[in-house]
């Protein structure tokens, strides 16, 4: 019987190359983790590379066994991130350069492993991304008509609960107090937290590759309706108590209002998903009349 032969990587090269991408990209990594800290929509960011470095991690026994073909395109690919860097640096053009250290990532994969390693860990380097803010003009196109569709639900949950509210644009005027719907309250964190966990979520717990996408996009839906019973509560608060709907209770508020949002996708998805298991159980296995 034949041994069974493990492939190892060239660890000397991923060690330097990894230092030299640190060093390159450092600023860059200082900034990001900065933007994270600073920025609410973000603080997810600190869970991404975690989350990668964990399923690279799992994905251990398939490396070992896999021989490493370099590939030149590898080098193209960092060539093409180092060109971005430089013009994002000249440009000051934050999504560019937080970018290109992601393609960097992956071209430095490619050209110490080959193609075969960058599919085996296709799905933790595309996670990356999500690490990253989206532009500002992507992200300002995005927050406003979230703002205006929150206040608009917002607004008629109320009048159904009777409490008296005017609202003009992304502004709730209510009796003895008035909310605005900033950018913070528009539900792009929601969104982009809820994303990011859907795509884990439906890796572990789902095969079904377009039942991934379809979790992936209910997302928004979900997130809209959350954020738009968060400005509700908000408005219902604010009658009751006017400084309930400030400070620390307008951040738990947020805060359960997101777990909420990710238990409905989790109840959605076994329900669907069971659902589906029994007809296809009755469909394989019909009744005898």
């Amino acid at each position: 019987m034949a041994p069974d032969r493990r492939y190892s990587f060239a660890w000397p090269a991923i060690a330097w190359c990894a230092a030299l991408l640190a060093a390159c990209y450092a600023p860059v990594l200082v900034s990001l983790v900065k933007n994270w800290n600073s920025d609410g929509d973000m603080s997810h960011g600190f869970f991404v590379p975690v989350i990668a470095a964990w399923l690279v991690w799992q994905k251990r026994d398939k490396l070992a066994a896999v021989t490493p073909r370099p590939n030149w395109w590898g080098l193209a690919l960092i060539l093409w991130a180092a060109l971005q860097l430089y013009i994002a640096t000249l440009g000051a053009e934050l999504f560019l350069a937080r970018t290109a250290f992601i393609f960097s990532v992956i071209g430095m994969i490619l050209l110490l492993g080959g193609t075969r390693v960058v599919r085996i860990l296709a799905f933790p380097l595309f996670l990356l991304f999500f690490m990253v803010p989206i532009p500002q003009v992507i992200y300002n196109r995005i927050t406003f008509p979230l703002q205006i569709i929150a206040s608009q639900a917002a607004e008629a949950a109320l009048s159904l609960l009777g409490i008296p509210v005017l609202r003009e644009g992304n502004v709730l005027n209510l009796a003895d107090q008035t909310l605005n719907v900033v950018e913070a309250c528009s539900g792009i964190r929601s969104l982009l937290s809820l994303s990011f966990l859907a795509l884990v979520y439906g890796y572990f717990f789902e095969k079904r590759v377009w039942m991934r996408v379809l979790l992936f996009f209910l997302t928004v839906p979900i997130a809209i309706i959350a954020n738009a019973a968060r400005v509700t509560l908000t408005g219902i608060l604010a009658e009751v108590k006017p400084e309930l709907s400030e400070g620390f209770f307008h951040e738990m508020s947020g805060l359960v209002i997101s777990m909420v949002a990710l238990v409905l996708l989790i109840l959605f998805h076994q329900a669907f998903a069971r659902s589906l298991d029994l007809y296809d159980r009755r469909h394989a296995h019909p009744a005898v009349a």
